[in-house]
């Protein structure tokens, strides 16, 4: 009878060559022959139904169906290799790793300073922290290969448990060379004539920034969409717009050459720790959540908790 289950071996020679870009390299790499690596991603494609390679001599690319197989695989044999190092830390009553899923703001932030404060004895030998999309974030949690996940706002998702969000005024990051540079504030009509950097999620914090500055029928020279704070304010200190972001990257990560400046007005950047619905909490995972929650009380000025209520409101 045919196994419900696909070879983790042939998982593997996938994953490889997909991250390497070749047959020789992941062969290479999993200590295997290149015939052996070959054969086990032929029979993964004959037990898949589909073609998960465009082979051209040499040239190796991943075809759509490959390229959409390869994150689940990759999410699976993350999940094994989570589960042997659980398995292994029972055996010997260690802390058990710990999978922790972030935006890269929180994971440059507050993530450090909470982990620096465990003791020896509760750190766990291995922490994997990953940073991500919110959406990719709230995934993670539901399908339960992370253990927590610190995401923004909204929140909908039945698979998850929502432990207490908030949120974090945003500001204005500008180049020290920037006509604004010197100023307190910076107000909406400071924006007139400017080109602004800001996060090209529409549904998330881009959409507090557009009601804002609707609201004062401001609309910037030109825009810079960016995936990630840290990207804008890079641009930013370039001297290519004035870049409106949370101030978590900031306090995480001081960048030289920029000013960053309180906004006249409020745009929130509101934000959340989850994890999988139903799922009992290792103690680590409780004491983490709770010092996520005190520690950015100290670091983050203009911190505040949101009631239940705000959850899925805004952004």
């Amino acid at each position: 009878m045919t196994s419900p289950y696909l070879d983790t071996r042939q998982l593997e020679a996938f994953v490889a060559v997909i991250s390497i870009g070749s047959m020789t390299g992941a062969a290479r790499a999993l200590g295997r022959s290149q015939p052996v690596v070959t054969r086990l991603i032929q029979e993964l494609e004959a037990e898949l139904g589909f073609p998960l390679l465009h082979r051209n001599g040499p040239r190796i690319s991943p075809t759509q169906q490959g390229v959409a197989f390869y994150g689940q695989a990759e999410v699976i044999l993350g999940g094994l290799r989570t589960i042997a190092e659980r398995a292994r830390g029972i055996a010997g009553a260690a802390p058990q790793p710990i999978e922790i899923a972030s935006l890269p703001s929180l994971a440059a932030s507050v993530v450090p300073k909470v982990l620096a404060g465990l003791t020896e004895g509760e750190t766990p030998a291995r922490i994997h922290l990953r940073t991500a999309a919110a959406e990719a974030i709230v995934q993670a949690v539901a399908d339960r290969t992370a253990d927590i996940g610190l995401t923004s706002l909204p929140l909908d998702n039945p698979g998850v448990e929502v432990h207490w969000t908030a949120e974090v005024p945003c500001v204005a990051v500008v180049s020290t060379s920037h006509r604004l540079a010197g100023r307190a504030e910076i107000t909406p009509e400071d924006l007139v004539g400017e080109r602004m950097i800001a996060s090209h999620n529409p549904y998330r914090l881009r959409l507090a920034i557009n009601q804002a500055l609707g609201s004062f029928d401001v609309t910037p020279m030109a825009l810079i969409d960016s995936n990630s704070s840290p990207v804008s304010i890079a641009l930013a200190r370039e001297g290519l717009g004035v870049a409106v972001v949370e101030p978590l990257t900031m306090t995480g990560l001081p960048v030289a050459g920029v000013a960053v400046i309180p906004l006249s007005f409020h745009i929130p950047f509101r934000f959340g720790v989850i994890t999988a619905a139903g799922r009992p909490l290792p103690p680590l995972v409780q004491r983490l959540i709770g010092d996520i929650k005190a520690q950015l009380a100290a670091l983050v000025p203009g911190y505040r908790l949101l009631d239940d209520a705000d959850t899925g409101k805004a952004c």
